[in-house]
């Protein structure tokens, strides 16, 4: 049972016990209904307390159960919070640390609350795609507020209770505990003044009988909806929010919860709602590894190495001194390692001016931070990074280097983004230490971590890594050793076709522009633009030599031959102006382009956005697939994890397998079936993977 039951002098403790957030799940909704039953049937009981185990009074929903029949059985969460309501005796939820979703539900349900400082408290449904189902639509504005409520409802962001115990004329808690220590001990006591101020039987208070209005009424939510559908965009359910929270204002309660009830359930059915809960349950399973056990050992890592100052090693770097992680960055040059530790400096410091960070916080990342000329000052770090130049051979002297200084047990990791993370670890006597950590750029800011477990990485030094990511606050995804690993692999085709689509006719703005309407965050020449088309043209010219025959446009290498390299040159696929990035179409650009196609004999054609999105969006699915295929992944939700917090995909498209598990694999198979037919794109690549195939025979999905 997840929910115990007891009996403390004449009051019943129901405590939910579901680690690690005492989920709602169905096992422990019985527990609680079984509870109050049992309450009301003892004479000996005068008055009831529902409060949490651990480290939560109940942050809503089980996951375990989500999408399930078990989340609907009954007792589901609206019979217990009737059950709540209903019983007879005094019910007070004591609430501490964690209080959202259903649980904060659950607690409104109550007849009483009391809270302990430092409680989280939120309606986080919003962030799922969906809105609050068990009547936080209807009862939070009428103990809140009208505005604080719909504030909180519209975000989904939890606030501390005591701050929400200051609001005025707040009717959410009755009693503030004096500490989360006292809160057990004040809770009893409260209950016993309960049951005597009821003992002549006086009616208990329901949430649902107070009243519930604005002032200013229809031009208030009208104010709030054109506010909101301007923030929510492509997310149908942040406007619905204001519709549930008006119905409280205007319907008698039980119609108000059945609206609530209808919203929630056809949004249940949006792409954009299995999108976000896809995506929840994606991120947790991303630190999932099928052959690397939870209790698996775990090194201590309490300092951290870093092999080059520029760019990516400062950005690196930040990561560790944000965690309150010791860092020491090596350079060959001190006018390196000075350029490095200013561009640190100044990223900081732009923090603070925006009241980002605190001065005192900044000052002690800063201190955390030295800095050396020689490897030897390295060797008793925990974990070393390399962020040199991308190429092995360089590789190889860092590794050989490493190899000598750092001591045994030390983990040896590499930033690469797409070179073999097995030769780089046979540059070592301890390939079992060796590990790839691709951090993408800006690496401060952005959320992707790719882990590569190369053919000797131990299963202690991948635990390792996986928990240190999350401390670093980075979405970890394991990847296999190939060329470009998940992501750059990918995005390779994904840049082939984008380069095929301005042969056949397209401009560089107009596939931007498509692919953006779609979604991304940035089109495939604005991203070429951003992160140096140079890169590119290094990784061409390996590839053409280690796997010749490989198809693709010249247009790419012809930009480069011009010295466009992007921003940073001030030109790219685009025109920049000094201190700007705004992409500003380049009539160079479209001659080199116009210049190409006369030459090869190409006539350009009109090209739909719809063939845009799909040619550039089902390149990844399919050499996703043969990702999946030869094991470099694991599962297809890691894969939109790369690509959601890696690559700009759209968010409310859940990813690019779930994208095609929506469109339908058969739908995407003959997509490609066309694609094939193309004479100027590559035939070959457009064959649908072996597993691709199969899920269509079989009627299946990626997910």
């Amino acid at each position: 049972m997840t929910a115990e039951y007891k009996v403390i002098g004449d009051v019943a403790v129901i405590t939910m016990s579901n680690p690690p957030v005492n989920g709602l799940g169905l096992a422990t909704r019985v527990g609680i209904t079984n509870g109050l039953t049992q309450a009301n049937s003892d004479a000996a009981v005068k008055s009831i307390i529902i409060t949490g185990a651990g480290n939560a009074f109940s942050g809503g929903a089980d996951i375990n159960e989500f999408g399930s029949p078990k989340a609907i059985q009954e007792p589901n969460l609206l019979s217990v919070i009737r059950a709540c309501e209903n019983s007879a005796k005094p019910v007070l939820a004591a609430v501490h640390s964690v209080a959202m979703g259903g649980g904060l539900e659950l607690a409104l349900g109550c007849h009483y609350r009391i809270a302990a400082p430092g409680c989280k408290v939120a309606l986080p449904e919003v962030k799922l795609g969906l809105i609050p189902g068990a009547g936080g639509t209807q009862r939070l504005p009428r103990v809140l507020g009208v505005e604080p409520a719909l504030n909180m409802i519209v975000s989904g962001e939890p606030i501390n209770s005591e701050m929400l115990a200051m609001l005025p004329g707040q009717k959410l808690f009755d009693r503030m505990a004096t500490s989360a220590e006292s809160l057990a001990a004040e809770a009893m006591a409260y209950a016993k003044e309960l049951a005597a101020q009821h003992a002549d039987g006086s009616a208990l208070p329901l949430v649902r009988n107070l009243p519930c209005k604005h002032p200013q009424g229809d031009a208030y939510f009208q104010f709030a909806r054109n506010m909101v559908k301007g923030m929510a965009k492509n997310y149908p359910a942040p406007p619905k929010c204001v519709d549930a929270v008006e119905a409280a204002t205007k319907k008698k309660f039980e119609d108000g919860m059945v609206f609530e009830r209808e919203i929630f359930t056809n949004l249940m059915w949006t792409p954009e709602c299995r999108a976000l809960r896809h995506i929840f349950m994606a991120d947790r399973a991303a630190s999932k590894i099928p052959d690397v056990p939870s209790d698996t050992p775990k090194r201590t890592i309490a300092s951290v190495a870093v092999i080059g100052a520029g760019t990516m090693g400062g950005g690196i770097s930040m990561n560790f001194l944000n965690a309150g992680i010791p860092v020491k960055m090596l350079e060959m040059k001190q006018e390196a390692l000075d350029r490095g530790v200013a561009t640190i400096r100044k990223n900081y410091e732009a923090q603070v001016k925006k009241g980002k960070l605190k001065q005192d916080k900044y000052e002690q990342r800063m201190a955390l931070l030295t800095t050396t000329l020689s490897y030897d000052d390295i060797g008793s770090a925990d974990l070393v990074i390399e962020a040199v130049f991308e190429e092995m051979g360089v590789k190889e002297a860092v590794f050989k280097k490493l190899d000598e200084v750092m001591k045994p047990g030390a983990i040896l990791a590499s930033n690469t983004s797409t070179l073999d993370v097995n030769k780089i670890a046979s540059f070592t006597k301890r390939p079992e230490d060796v590990v790839g950590m691709h951090f993408f750029s800006p690496a401060n800011v952005m959320k992707l971590l790719e882990v590569i477990r190369g053919a000797k990485t131990s299963k202690e030094v991948l635990a390792t890594v996986m928990a240190l990511g999350k401390k670093i606050k980075k979405t970890a995804v394991v990847s296999g050793v190939c060329d470009g690993f998940i992501g750059n692999r990918m995005i390779e085709q994904y840049s082939r076709q984008a380069g095929f689509l301005i042969e056949e006719g397209c401009t560089p703005a107009q596939v931007d522009k498509a692919v953006e309407k779609f979604g991304f965050a940035m089109g495939p020449f604005r991203m070429g633009d951003l992160a140096g088309n140079d890169i590119g043209w290094a990784i061409r010219k390996r590839r053409n030599v280690e796997r010749p025959g490989m198809k693709y446009s010249k247009t790419a290498d012809l930009l480069c031959e011009m010295g466009r390299f992007g921003q940073k040159t001030g030109a790219g696929w685009y025109d920049y102006q000094a201190g700007k990035r705004d992409a500003i179409p380049s009539a160079l650009v479209v001659e080199m382009i116009e210049k190409h196609r006369a030459a090869e004999g190409i006539t350009p054609r009109k090209i739909s956005d719809e063939e845009i999105v799909q040619r550039l969006v089902f390149s990844l699915v399919n050499e996703a697939a043969h990702i999946l295929e030869e094991g470099i992944a694991s599962k297809a939700s890691d894969i939109d994890m790369v690509y959601l917090t890696g690559y700009g995909f759209p968010i409310f498209r859940g990813g690019p397998m779930l994208y095609a598990d929506q469109v339908g694999l058969f739908n995407v198979a003959e997509a490609m079936k066309r694609f094939a037919k193309n004479p100027r794109d590559d035939a070959a690549f457009w064959q649908p993977a072996p597993l691709l195939a199969r899920l269509v025979a079989d009627g299946k999905t990626f997910n």
